[in-house]
Order: structure tokens, then C-alpha cells, then sequence
């Protein structure tokens, strides 16, 4: 018997790995969920609301490589768009199923709930277009051809693919068979071996280089292979802000916090100085290079990125990012070594200060720190706080830097959860964002999760307080939630909760998280108003050249 295009599309999903569909259950989808929770290779995953689940599915991706979520048409996808946007923009490939009206329906213009009530049945469709990398509706006739034309744009771009499913067709049997073969690599061996040997060339004449890591490293799956070659050849490098825990930062090479010139002068003094800075993978952003503060001239700079580099003002495309550092790594082990003195961005130790501050807070969460820990970091402070610790080496690290949008820690941190439930999440998050998402706390409880939430409460929109004009005009005011019953509220039975003010509580309470494994831990930490992490006082600092250049 012939598959059905629901399952069809379901065996191709697991064949890439992916054991969790997140999503909220609607009328049109329900073909798609069935097919779901029928199968014994796949679980569902039922999130509070839709863009909560395009926010796991993107922490899904981060640690997986791949995610999926499921939602119902227009009121549901148009909920998971900003998910799905922010998944596009930060290269995570998530494959969004739709459960359409029947074909029929559509066909007839008939007037039916959750459409717009003008006959316009493609308008949802068609305001994806811009956020995924391919989208199509599947039919009995083109479902085979269509699913792997899909999920090949969706390995090439890394980036969300959406496929529309009419409830008539979901469960009809498919009809055809695949004619399209799946589009080799267009990268120019000979090209590639140009490359290689011109960037091995400009390292062994540069009497001083640098290496930029970036987060594309880690979304094109060539992080080790970026790692191999930075060890191997010696070099000193720096991370900007997006693009921590790509380096290992335990090495004696590894600068710090290249943030422009908003912070650690002698960091950008010696990136800038080099006669040759090679990005592998990183975007310069305006957080990225410190409100674009940093100063890298063109001639200096050499950029791999996933399917071109750049060599001064010179691209040459087609060539994989992959087969770059493959090139690299074979050659480098005939670099000199870089003999000259490395400056250091001094690194976050336990203070001996008494008081709670931003000076000690992120100091002492470094000291939980684990090698095989996942910290999911919320934009804005907490994220800018963590930017300057030292992580271990094995302890993966997330945040949102480019598509920033505030709520996006939560449920991500569940998604990164449930990809690897063996590791620990520590998610760090302010309270304004954590209000917009703190119902996937009940998530974690309901799958017997157990991670650390660290909850930086200042009473506000800090880094709006700290990015506008007046940072007391009331849209940074926030409803004063009594964190510490929320775990209680939404089912995280025996959870450890603590509500501190000062040092010694924060320092007791952090001490439990790795004394007391079997249990999830929850610290809403009780700030000034204005206390801030460097990273974000500085950016406070700069923030007309920010906006107004």
C-alpha cells in the first residue's frame, strides 16, 4: 500500500533525525497530528501558542541540526511567523508543516473560519515567502518531487522551508515517484584549491593575523573542522558578540570580546593592527562590532563564508565553506606560528566583593558552569552580561544577537532541552522577557526536564532603559509579577525555588544547582534598576552612532 502524503512527508523528517514536532493542535492540522502521534519514531510536542513553538523549534535546531513544528492555517502560522523569521535570519533550518482547508474548499471560494472572508486562500502562503528558503502545498501528484526539492534548498540555505498540507490530501495515497535528483554541490574544486593556497599565502607573509570565528561556523556544521584549523595553526583569535562559544575559550590564544571599540581597547587594538583578520563565518553586525565601532580595513580582511569568500574587495563564489577549511587544515600545519605578544581580555574570576552587582552576578554563574551544559542567553542584558565569562570547554552557548527578539529564551531553551535531554540548560533571562514566554516553564515540567532558570529581575525594561531617551517613561515599566510562584503555578512540582537580594543568597542558591542534580532549580535574582553589565553600559554609551549614522 502506498504511503499517504502526510506520512510520505513524516518518514522524510525522521529520516533526518528529528524525534519532536512541536505545535499547537487546530482543526485543519489535526491529518498532520494524527500522523504524528501514530507514528512510535516521532513524539508530539503541544506548546502553549504557536510562536512558542517556533521558538523551541529554533532551540531544537541550534542543538539538533534540524526541527519541525506543526501548525494550523492562518490564525496558527501567522502566530509562529516572528519564530519563523527569526529562524531565517539566524540560518536554522525548521521545517513548518501548515494543515490547510481541503483543496476543495479552497477551490470554491467558500467562506470558512480562520481565512480572511474574501475568497483569498493564499494570502498566508504567500507572506511566508520571504522567511523560508522554500515553500510549497502538496498534492498526491507532486508530493515526492516537492518534499526533496524542499528539504535540498533547506540543507543548502539553512533556513525554514514551509510545506502547505490540504486536509483532503493529507492522508490520499501518493502517486508518483521522484525524478528530480538532489542537486549536488556546485563548489569549484579548482577554485577551491585558488583559495586555499592564496589564504595560506597572506597568513605565512602576515607578521601578525587573527582569527574571527562566527555563529555560521556552527549553523553550516563546520564548527570542529573551524576549531581543528585554529588550533593546528596557532593563531590568536577573538570573538564578537554573536559568536561566543564558537571559539574554545579555555585556549591561550584566544583574545576575548572583540566589541568594536566600545570595550577591551587592547583587544581591537590587535585585531585591527593585523595585516591579515580572517572571519570564518561571521556577519558584522551593528551588536556584532560594538554599534560599528570597529575598524577593519577591507584590504586586511579575508571572509569565508558558506558558499563564497571574499579576499579584500574580491568574491569568488561557489566555493563551500566546508571545502575551505578541509583546504585550510591540510595546509596549516605548515604556518608559522605567531610569536609576538597576545593581549588578554582579563577573564571573569569570583569576586571578593560582597555586595550583588552586575560586577559579581555573571562572574558567579560562571562558576556553575559545566563542560556538558547548554546556556540559552535572552537578548539584552543577560546576554550582554555572559558576553564576558569564560565558558568551559564543551559547554555550548546560544542567544539571539541579529534577530533579537526579547521571549525568545524560554521556550528555546525547552526546544534545546528536549534535543539533548541528557545535558543541563542554564537559561539566563530578564524578567520583562521572561513575561512574554513564561508558560513553556510548564513545558519543562511536563517532560521531565530539569534545568537552571536564572530570572535577572530590575523592575523594567532594562536595556530599553537604557537604549531610549528617558528611561523612565512608562513603556519600561512592567507588571510586578511575583516570580517565585510561577513554577509552583504551572506544575514544576519540586522544583527548587529561590527569590534573592543579596550575595551570599545568590551564591547559596547557585551552589544547589550542583549539589542538587535530580532536582530543576529556579533563581529570580532581585537587581537595581539601573544595574548593568559592561557590554550593555557601554552600548549605552554609544547608542547614537547606533541609530542615527
Amino acid at each position: 500500500m502506498s504511503a499517504t502524503v502526510i506520512e510520505h512527508l513524516l518518514d522524510q523528517i525522521a529520516a533526518l533525525g528529528i524525534r519532536h514536532i512541536f505545535g499547537v493542535a487546530g482543526d485543519y492540522a489535526f491529518p498532520v497530528e494524527d500522523a504524528v502521534c501514530a507514528r512510535n519514531d516521532m513524539t508530539w510536542v503541544g506548546s502553549c501558542n504557536e510562536l512558542n513553538a517556533a521558538y523551541s523549534a529554533d532551540g531544537y535546531a541550534r542543538i539538533k541540526g534540524i526541527a519541525a513544528l506543526s501548525t494550523t492555517y492562518g490564525v496558527g502560522e501567522l502566530s509562529a511567523i516572528n519564530g519563523i523569521a527569526g529562524a531565517f535570519a539566524e540560518h536554522l533550518p525548521i521545517i513548518h508543516i501548515v494543515g490547510m482547508p481541503a483543496s476543495t474548499v479552497m477551490k470554491s471560494n467558500r467562506l470558512v473560519h480562520h481565512s480572511l472572508g474574501n475568497g483569498s486562500f493564499m494570502a498566508f502562503y504567500d507572506a511566508c515567502a520571504a522567511f523560508t528558503c522554500a515553500r510549497t502545498i502538496l498534492t498526491p501528484e507532486n508530493c515526492v518531487d516537492e518534499v526533496q526539492k524542499a528539504l535540498s534548498a533547506l540543507k543548502s540555505h539553512r533556513r525554514p522551508i514551509y510545506f502547505g498540507v490540504p486536509s483532503d490530501h493529507a492522508n490520499a495515497p501518493v502517486h508518483a515517484t521522484s525524478t528530480a535528483p538532489d542537486p549536488a554541490s556546485a563548489s569549484d574544486t579548482a577554485g577551491i584549491d585558488d583559495v586555499v593556497a592564496r589564504i595560506i599565502e597572506k597568513l605565512r607573509m602576515s607578521a601578525q593575523s587573527c582569527v574571527l570565528p562566527g555563529i555560521l561556523c556552527d549553523r553550516f556544521g563546520v564548527l570542529d573542522k573551524a576549531r581543528e584549523f585554529i588550533a593546528r595553526s596557532g593563531l590568536p583569535h577573538a570573538t564578537m558578540f554573536a559568536d561566543k562559544g564558537m571559539a574554545l575559550e579555555s585556549s591561550s590564544r584566544y583574545l576575548g570580546l572583540y566589541y568594536g571599540h566600545l570595550l577591551h581597547e587592547n583587544v581591537a587594538a590587535f585585531v585591527e593592527a593585523s595585516d591579515v583578520i580572517l572571519g570564518i563565518g561571521v556577519q558584522f553586525s551593528d551588536f556584532n562590532t560594538g554599534a560599528f565601532t570597529a575598524r577593519i580595513a577591507e584590504e586586511r580582511l579575508i571572509t569565508i563564508m558558506p558558499d563564497y569568500v571574499t579576499i579584500g574587495s574580491e568574491r569568488i563564489d561557489n566555493v563551500s565553506i566546508s571545502a575551505i577549511l578541509n583546504g585550510l587544515v591540510g595546509a596549516c600545519t605548515s604556518l608559522p606560528f605567531f610569536e609576538g605578544k597576545i593581549p588578554k581580555q582579563t577573564p571573569a574570576h569570583a569576586s571578593e566583593d560582597a555586595a550583588l552587582s552586575s560586577k559579581t552576578l555573571y562572574q558567579d554563574i560562571q562558576t556553575i558552569l559545566r563542560p556538558s551544559d547548554i546556556v540559552a542567553a535572552e537578548t539584552g542584558n543577560a546576554s550582554m552580561g555572559l558576553a564576558e565569562i569564560r565558558l568551559p570547554d564543551g559547554c555550548a552557548y546560544h542567544n539571539q544577537t541579529l534577530w533579537g527578539s526579547i521571549g525568545w529564551a524560554t521556550p528555546a531553551a525547552f526546544g534545546m532541552a528536549m534535543a539533548q535531554p541528557e545535558r543541563r540548560v542554564v537559561l539566563v533571562t530578564g524578567e520583562g522577557s521572561h513575561q512574554l514566554t513564561t508558560q513553556e516553564l510548564s513545558q519543562f515540567a511536563r517532560f521531565e526536564c530539569k534545568p537552571v532558570v536564572i530570572i535577572i529581575n530590575n523592575g523594567g525594561y532594562l536595556i530599553e532603559r537604557l537604549l531610549c531617551k528617558d528611561g523612565e517613561t512608562y513603556y519600561n515599566d512592567l507588571a510586578q509579577w511575583r516570580y517565585a510562584l510561577l513554577p509552583e503555578a504551572f506544575g514544576c512540582d519540586d522544583w527548587a525555588v529561590s527569590s534573592v537580594r543579596t550575595r551570599d543568597e545568590l551564591l547559596a542558591a547557585l551552589s544547589a544547582c550542583n549539589t542538587e542534580t535530580d532536582r530543576a532549580h529556579f533563581i529570580e535574582v532581585k537587581m537595581g534598576r539601573y544595574d548593568a553589565a559592561p557590554v550593555a553600559m557601554a552600548l549605552h554609551g554609544a547608542i547614537n552612532t547606533l541609530y542615527d549614522s
